[in-house]
């Protein structure tokens, strides 16, 4: 969830870490702080954004080693102490962490035996005195001992004021070490090291990383290994606003170039090979889905198109429950993951591969550790996502799995045909819809005066709906519910009346005429109606109060334009209520902790 940095070169430590901290402030943002190497080490953190810290970090700061990290509070309050870098007692010794130590209080209670003294409540602290006890001048060694210490997950990069190195490891949670110019880095994630990198080296569960001057060394259980630097694909402006107010803004702009890229690498590959779409093909009975939040949204609607097409039974599993009850056998599982990181998803993958399945994993990071669970791997190329609100990685998804869909042998060749016509217009459709952003914006002004909502669908549109409410309560700090229409009537019109605006999906397949009866049963019921239907629909015209005119798209690309409409609903209700868009309170880019 947090997000950890570490330089070593020859320049100053000061800007570079707080600006690769910026960069990765999606992973976390109660507080943040650095530290850089001296005698002592000079350590700046509050319970502030990047911006703030980097007004009151000095400019002169000397030091061309350091590390850097931005919180997402799991263990301890949000307070100055609990933030990081975090010290051992003698001050000589920092380090940064990001994921959970599930044997902390044993060894804290053990250190505290044997003097150590501890100012914070977190779980990170630990490492910094397990370092202190085991240093005798070599770092690398005392990460050594340390993490034969420790149970649980973590990425961790730590310096020492007397040494000239940065020594990292991880385990169950991300870690990339870049490789520029006479210069190291070490992030969370790669859109941190854009801009002084050339290539990167991922790290594995169990490494351990150190870096001097000379060269970058890594070791797994006493080891040497050799890992091979990988160029960076992402450029560095594909992580700026260029010209947006903001990156969620930026990002659903996008979503028209990711489909057409999407587009051009599927639809002109002629040959599956051994890849994803060759182990889907393979697929006849038992099919699982685990996901969680929107990609879990984003499987929903697999299922319905999977089964709908294909005639293959779908379980789409919410993957933070896996553990909590038996779920009948697959013969394959789709892990979609946005990051790579989600713990819940890789803990649940594993899981369900002890049980006999195979795993095809649909993700946008590359190198990422789901990748290491997959037996296949089927990248999005949604290109770096900054707001923490999923929006182009999530359509990214959908066509990725409608893509699984049309490449089966199971589907019928009409049935094809549709689907590789309905591709080829999608990303048109969808730059038509980002091209009534105004018109969108005049809605949200009127939703943005409520405080609860619902979004009802049906069909292909139902889990747009659930994913719709997840904006509006992500982005605009709206209470909406996604709903099937058909169920209002079973409870939820209990909760209808003139300050309750229904927000309804609406699509040109044969859910359309009993989305219009249950229009009417919420007019009956006097709550306000925005329509999102296709142009040229009279009929939910005279029905509704607003009316968000969209492309007549097809089942399923109708979710995809569907939910880019929702997004922009979301985004512009947020505005004009004042929401931090691109950071929302309390949560976090990368769910790194189950």
């Amino acid at each position: 969830m947090c997000g950890i940095v570490g330089y070593l070169g020859r320049s100053p430590a000061r800007p570079i870490l707080l600006d690769m901290l910026a960069k990765l402030e999606y992973r976390g943002y109660d507080s943040c702080g650095i530290a850089v190497q001296g005698n002592p080490l000079r350590v700046f953190k509050d319970i502030r954004r990047v911006k703030e810290l980097t007004e009151l970090v000095p400019r002169d700061v000397p030091g061309t080693i350091g590390i850097g990290h931005t919180r997402w509070a799991t263990h301890g309050g949000v307070s100055p102490q609990n933030a990081h870098p975090h010290l051992d007692c003698s001050h000589e010794i920092a380090v940064v962490h990001n994921g959970i130590i599930d044997n902390y209080q044993e060894l804290r209670a053990e250190l505290m035996l044997e003097g150590h003294v501890f100012i914070s409540e977190t779980d990170t602290e630990v490492i910094a005195h397990l370092l202190e006890k085991y240093y005798q001048g070599i770092l690398q060694e005392a990460m050594e001992s340390t993490i034969a210490r420790l149970r649980g997950s973590w990425a961790m990069v730590a310096v020492a004021a007397k040494e000239r190195t940065l020594v990292s490891s991880r385990q169950g949670a991300p870690l990339v070490i870049g490789v520029g110019s006479d210069e190291y880095l070490v992030a969370s994630d790669a859109p941190a090291i854009l801009g002084y990198a050339t290539s990167v080296v991922y790290l594995e569960d169990g490494d351990i990383a150190a870096i001097n001057d000379v060269e970058l060394s890594v070791s797994r259980q006493g080891q040497q290994v050799l890992q091979e630097p990988k160029d960076i694909s992402w450029s560095d402006g594909a992580t700026e606003k260029n010209g947006h107010e903001h990156y969620t803004l930026k990002e659903i702009l996008e979503q028209p170039a990711v489909l057409r890229r999407t587009l051009v690498r599927y639809l002109e590959e002629k040959n599956v090979g051994e890849g994803p779409r060759a182990l889907f093909q393979e697929t006849t009975d038992d099919l699982t889905i685990l996901a969680c939040g929107t990609s879990y949204h984003a499987g929903l609607i697999a299922k319905h198109v999977i089964e709908g097409l294909l005639r293959i039974p779908v379980s789409v599993i919410n993957a933070s429950e896996y553990a909590c009850r038996p779920y009948p056998p697959a013969t394959l599982a789709i892990a979609i993951t946005q990051s790579g990181e989600t713990a819940d998803v890789i803990a649940a993958a594993r899981r369900i591969k002890e049980h006999g399945a195979r795993v095809l994993a649909v993700t946008n990071i590359p190198y990422s550790s789901i990748t290491t669970v997959a037996d296949r791997v089927m990248y999005t190329d949604a290109g770096p996502e900054v707001g923490v609100a999923a929006t182009k990685t999530y359509t990214a998804q959908l066509a990725a799995l409608f893509e699984l869909v049309r490449s089966s042998p199971r589907l019928r060749p009409q049935a094809k045909e549709i689907l590789s016509a309905g591709f080829v217009e999608l990303p048109d459709m969808v730059a038509r819809v980002c091209a009534i952003s105004a018109d969108i914006e005049d809605c949200a002004r009127f939703i943005a005066m409520h405080e609860r909502a619902f979004i009802i669908g049906r069909g292909v549109n139902l889990p747009t709906a659930y994913e719709g409410a997840l904006k509006m309560k992500e982005l605009a700090y709206i209470h909406a519910e996604g709903y099937s229409a058909g169920e209002l009537k079973h409870g939820p019109f209990a909760l209808l009346d003139g300050q309750t605006p229904i927000i309804a999906v609406i699509a040109a397949d044969e859910t359309r005429q009993a989305m219009l009866s249950s229009i009417h049963e919420v007019k009956a019921r006097r709550s306000p109606v925005v329509a999102l239907s296709y142009e040229g629909d009279e009929a939910v015209e005279k029905l509704s109060d607003f009316v968000i005119r969209l492309p007549k798209a097809t089942c399923p690309f109708s979710a995809v334009v569907n939910a880019v409409a929702l997004q922009l609903l979301a985004y512009h209700a947020a505005k004009i209520r004042h929401c931090p868009i691109d950071f929302p309170r309390n949560i976090a880019k990368s769910v790194t902790v189950e």
